[in-house]
């Protein structure tokens, strides 16, 4: 769903409302203390998210032509393995992130992992041929993880990975646990305002999971459970798990395989790891005669124009793909300057539903009519610092605790 008119005051905006502050893009460009004066760069504590001009990030690339030279001519080469290039949200992240790389004068080469991690590592073997300057990795497949970063470590060409984090690359993406909270209880509290004693006694609760992508992205799922749970703690045999592999079609066919485990008139509640997976359990609870019985809350925010259309669908997690590039383009040109970058850097989110949408899309007009149930949404924080402490804790997590957020 196409989110592309976004402006930048709107992603200002978008700041401001999740974590309280709203940065230039001039204040943030300013030399790290001890380094350099010409060691420029972005706060990541700080930063807006908005695209930096066109001046700032040439800028950088000569800060970062000081410290590693282009192997190739004047230019750098970046290679972007993106996850997949035919769905809307990485279809988002590979324009934002051409733009910045147009921008900047960097050539960006780019691959399609095809949602697969052997397809992923073959292309990390073409990348390491082509010898590029870095790589921003964006694949599915956890275990293939070791593998994809061993034929980088040994061509030395750094990386930053998206949303799925490999072994000695820094990370950039979703606060899963935050999300998958966030997304959990908005969806725990609209049944309660709609079903009322009912969703208590006989609804059930199915979240749509990715399980061959790891721990990490099951940090999304275990978030949704407990944000759910903060909200309304259902039986554990009213809780379905099922693997949707983030697609359309296979959310569907998941769905249509256990919703008939559900007694007819029960309220269904579902979610999962992305927007495509909501969509299609939706679709097929439609199909299956029980729309009247479900809603669902997506994750990622980039399949607005159907949540727009499809009622059932009130509300997703906004992750913000089109402007992915606008962090990753200066993380890349820091690192290869010599600059401290965080292992782990973090977005923040926002609820996006009918109500807000025209703020975030230029596709859509706001709706203010309530389409399922009115009630004021209002995120749990205690209960998900509980859940932190709980991760931090976990051996699950061992190794990649940079990426549970400190709050």
């Amino acid at each position: 769903m196409p989110i592309e008119g976004l402006k930048r005051s709107v992603l200002k905006w978008i700041t401001a409302a999740a974590v309280g502050i709203a940065v230039t893009a001039t204040a943030l460009l300013t030399p790290t203390p001890g380094k350099a004066a010409d060691s420029v760069g972005i706060d990541p504590a700080t930063y807006d998210g908005s695209m930096l001009p066109a001046d700032t990030l040439k800028q950088m690339v000569a800060a970062a032509m000081k410290k590693t030279p282009p192997k190739h001519g004047n230019k750098y080469v970046v290679g972007f393995a993106n996850l997949s290039r035919d769905i809307p949200f990485t279809i988002f992240v590979e324009k934002n992130l051409q733009a910045n790389a147009d921008a900047a004068g960097v050539d960006l080469v780019i691959a399609d992992n095809r949602l697969d991690g052997a397809t992923a590592l073959s292309v990390a073997q073409s990348f390491a041929q082509r010898d590029v300057d870095f790589v921003i990795e964006f694949q599915i497949d956890v275990n293939f993880g070791p593998a994809i970063m061993n034929v980088f470590n040994q061509a030395k060409i750094p990386v930053i990975a998206i949303d799925i984090p490999m072994p000695g690359a820094n990370f950039f993406g979703v606060n899963n646990p935050k999300a998958g909270f966030m997304g959990g209880s908005y969806l725990a509290e609209a049944a309660v305002a709609k079903w009322g004693d009912k969703v208590k006694s006989d609804g059930y609760l199915v979240i749509g999971e990715l399980t061959q992508s790891g721990a990490v992205l099951g940090m999304r799922s275990r978030g949704q459970r407990a944000g759910f749970k903060s909200i309304l703690d259902l039986p554990k045999d009213h809780i379905l798990q099922i693997d949707t592999t983030a697609t359309i079609e296979q959310a569907f066919s998941q769905m249509n395989s256990v919703i008939a485990r559900i007694p007819a008139g029960s309220p269904i509640m579902v979610t999962a790891n992305n927007d495509q997976s909501v969509i299609g359990m939706i679709r097929a609870a439609n199909a299956a005669g029980r729309k009247d019985d479900v809603v669902g809350v997506g994750l990622g925010a980039d399949e607005i124009e159907t949540m727009m259309k499809e009622p059932r669908l009130i509300a997703a997690v906004g992750f913000f793909p089109e402007r992915y590039g606008n962090w990753l383009m200066p993380l890349a040109l820091m690192k290869l300057a010599g600059q401290d970058v965080p292992p782990s850097v973090l977005i923040n989110h926002l609820m996006v539903t009918p109500e807000n949408a025209c703020k975030f899309s230029d596709k859509v007009k706001c709706d203010p009519a309530v389409r399922f149930a009115k009630f004021d949404y209002k995120f749990p924080q205690e209960p998900y610092e509980t859940l932190l402490a709980e991760m931090r804790k976990d051996p699950t997590y061992k190794g990649n605790e940079a990426v549970i957020p400190s709050n």
